[in-house]
């Protein structure tokens, strides 16, 4: 007969013949027959899991894989395929755990390329995770990887950062200088430290290691940053697509079976529990979106342009489809549609520089001169402010203002010709930060002065008299002659009306003669005004202004929140909205507060947010919904708590509470087995015993609670305390008339052998026959 090695190689043979004709399940069984014989057998079990993968049984190949790690735990291989099959099963932390061992392994191999490639895994899913950036930038220098390096550790800077390392986060940028001193990223990023400034978050991007091709351009390509030194177009275009892509891949994954939580949020926010709505319009919608991804992958980008424009007709307005449709019908020459989308590309800061280059491009094509100059002019306004030192970016944006306008009334057709050709000449080109570096060297230097916009040495348009007159204003204002200020701002207006510094100006003096609502007027027209013209960063300083001004006008403080939302600045959005529902909150609308906490949620599932600000919300959410005593709505709030926090153990307290409260008890032995099975997993077993007390202490006459808690003490040899337990359920149930459970509870009892075990054996003969 056959020794059991026989058997199992013969098996593994079958399984690999199998599996080299594709016949997936009878693999399966072959493997699992190489198993019956030599149980553990990693080469077995890897072998299993990967027939299983290809049967789409994902648990089941999670399992199997996680067996091969235990059989084979110094192996990085079955590792990564833990990790990848956790992401898809929507296990994120489990799958960070599995990428980051597995990286430790592959880099004791001394294979360096699959370590990077796990770590990077590890960002896809956690943009913030410091550890993993900080071995990716190490192991890249080591490599002599060196634009990675640098672009890692200027990452792991602005985490340090945020954290209040400041020390930390300054080495970091050191090791970036001295990785490339010379390149224009790694300046501005030292330059912002400098100036105490946030240095840029990590892109956040839920890309992964699924085999879908959207999510392919999601992420550069392992350990390889976008560059800097690509043309706008191309940097935005790409932004675009994967910011699109990854609206895509998010709420697609909701639609795979597994248990997402972004679906039980969306039920969150509109209020109900099934969360449809207009769920089937918007699967259309992100339909032509993946479409028209797909289109643009393969060149297609007629069909690509179709694809987007069913999308905006059927509602969806992210500012990435308009800048995408923009550049697409640019390159098909429909110029008045492209301009179109691009004016209000124009609004959002990742697509601005890029939105002005391809209009002033497009209007120039077209012959409309003046139109093409001005767009020119507002494009290198925009790159100027990039590359001058940021405490001087503000300024110089500033001192574009009357060239702009003089501009717009140019009608020297030379002059207008030189001016577009000689910027898009300038910025339509890769390296074109480096050459407006070296442009600006060949400005005169003004010593003290403000700094020079590099307009003077492309257009002949004379600022000269607004600046003057605005230094004027400046200067009466600073002696106390208010009214000399304002009639000097005011005849100011003839040289340049719509130069918006000034109108500033005039607001500032408002609020110094005590006239606030003129001033918040005038402001809120002037930020309304930078807005249109895509200037973020201007029109959330002036809305602030006003905030600060009038603290309780909750209009201005909704249209702070709208500009910032709509520009892309989603988590200092958020930051208002939470400001915002504090005061709804201490003026007890306790409706507005929870709307105004739902609208934060909406947007932090739609935008780039950091995930934190998603839990928060949602404890405040509940925390509204418990004093309202909505039971059920509070109780699909710390529903998706426990999903984005299995270790929350407050809220899954509330969970239990809440069920026993709206009577739905067999939920509620559900949320504490749940409960108890995570903290086993988790190996918090030590913590059961004093939750299920506290829990008691709260509700005594839970007899649930008491079950569980007797269950515990004998398992942990506590008898005596597990028999009181049961005694009080038995006396309870018995009190009710509830003879069957008094005996159950007796019985259970009389099983743990008490000291005084006749006594109940007793007992339980009367109950049984009737005398009690």
């Amino acid at each position: 007969m056959p020794g059991r090695e026989d058997v199992f190689q013969k098996a593994m043979s079958e399984g690999h013949s199998a599996a080299w004709d594709q016949q997936w399940d009878k693999a399966a069984s072959a493997y699992r027959q190489a198993l019956q014989e030599m149980p553990g057998q990693p080469k077995a079990l890897t072998s299993l899991g990967l027939a299983l993968f290809q049967l789409q049984d994902y648990p089941e190949s999670l399992r199997a894989y996680q067996q091969a790690v235990e059989a084979a735990p110094s192996d990085p291989v079955p590792l990564e395929k833990v990790g990848q099959l956790s992401e898809r099963l929507g296990m994120i932390p489990e799958a960070i755990r599995a990428f980051m061992k597995a990286a430790e392994l592959y880099i004791r191999n001394q294979d360096s390329e699959k370590a990077l490639q796990n770590w990077m895994y590890v960002t896809q899913l956690d943009a913030d995770h410091v550890t993993a950036r900080s071995y990716l930038a190490m192991v890249h220098e080591r490599l002599g990887h060196a634009p990675q390096a640098a672009a890692e550790y200027l990452m792991v800077a602005s985490l340090l950062q945020r954290t209040g390392n400041i020390t930390k986060a300054a080495e970091m940028v050191a090791r970036a200088v001295h990785l490339r001193p010379n390149t224009p990223e790694v300046r501005h990023a030292e330059a912002i430290l400098r100036s105490g400034q946030l240095l840029p978050r990590p892109m956040r991007s839920t890309g992964g290691t699924g085999a879908l091709k959207i999510a392919q351009v999601k992420q550069p390509e392992a350990g390889k940053p976008v560059s800097l030194e690509q043309d706008p177009l191309t940097v935005a275009n790409k932004k675009a697509i994967a910011r699109l892509a990854e609206i895509v891949f998010d709420i697609s994954d909701e639609s795979t079976g597994t248990m997402s939580p972004r679906r039980g949020m969306q039920a969150i926010v509109q209020g109900n529990g099934s969360g449809e709505g207009k769920s089937s319009d918007h699967a259309v919608n992100l339909l032509h979106i993946g479409q028209a991804i797909d289109a643009q992958l393969k060149q297609q980008d007629g069909q690509a342009a179709d694809e987007l424009e069913k999308a905006l007709k059927g509602g969806f307005t992210d500012s990435s489809i308009y800048y995408d449709l923009g550049y697409l019908l640019s390159k098909g020459g429909q110029n008045e549609s492209a301009i179109s989308n691009l004016s209000v590309a124009v609004k959002h800061e990742d697509y601005a520089l890029a939105s002005y280059l391809l209009m002033a491009k497009v209007e120039r094509t077209a012959g409309h001169l003046n139109e093409a100059s001005v767009q020119a002019l507002h494009a290198l306004k925009i790159a100027d402010a990039l590359v001058v030192p940021p405490a001087q970016s503000v300024e110089i944006g500033q001192l574009y203002e009357p060239i702009i306008e003089a501009q717009a009334h140019q009608v020297d057709t030379g002059k207008m010709e030189r001016l577009c050709d000689n910027v898009l000449q300038l910025l339509l080109r890769p390296n074109w930060r480096e050459a407006l570096v070296q442009a600006r060297e060949q400005l005169p230097r003004v010593e003290g002065g403000p700094p020079m916009p590099l307009a003077e040495i492309m257009t002949e348009a004379q600022s000269g008299q607004v600046i003057e007159a605005v230094a004027r204003v400046r200067e009466l204002a600073r002696s106390g002659h208010l009214r000399s200020a304002m009639d000097e701002a005011f005849d100011s207006f003839k040289f340049a009306p719509t130069y918006l510094p000034l109108h500033t100006l005039v607001g500032d003096l408002l609020i110094e003669e005590g006239r606030t609502q003129d001033a918040i007027a005038k402001y809120t027209v002037v930020a309304e005004a930078y807005s249109v013209r895509g200037e973020a960063g201007q029109a959330v300083n002036l809305l602030r202004r006003i905030v600060q001004v009038a603290p309780m006008d909750l209009d201005i403080r909704t249209r702070l929140i709208e500009t910032l939302a709509a520009h892309g600045q989603v988590d200092e959005a958020i930051g208002e909205y939470l400001d915002l529902a504090d005061i709804y909150y201490r003026l007890a609308e306790l409706d507005m507060a929870r709307k105004t906490y739902t609208l934060a949620l909406q947007l932090a599932q739609q935008g780039n947010a950091n995930r934190a600000w998603t839990l928060k919300l949602l404890q405040r959410m509940a925390d509204i919904d418990m004093q309202r005593l909505d039971w059920r709505q509070a109780l699909r709030v710390f529903e998706q708590i426990r999903l984005f926090e299995p270790n929350d153990l407050p809220a899954r307290k509330n969970l239990i509470d809440l069920n026993i409260r709206l009577s739905q008890d067999t939920q509620a032995a559900e949320e504490l087995e749940n409960l108890l099975t995570y903290l086993e997993g988790a190996g918090r077993r030590k913590d059961v015993i004093p939750f299920l007390e506290e829990l008691i202490g709260e509700m005594p006459q839970q007899l649930l609670l008491r079950r569980a808690l007797a269950e515990e003490y004998r398992r942990a040899g506590r008898m005596q305390d597990a028999v009181a337990q049961l005694d009080t359920v038995g006396e309870s149930l018995l009190n009710a008339g509830q003879k069957d459970g008094a005996i159950q509870a007796i019985e259970a009892i009389i099983a743990l052998n008490p000291p005084n075990q006749a006594s109940y054996k007793m007992l339980l003969e009367r109950l049984k026959f009737g005398s009690v």
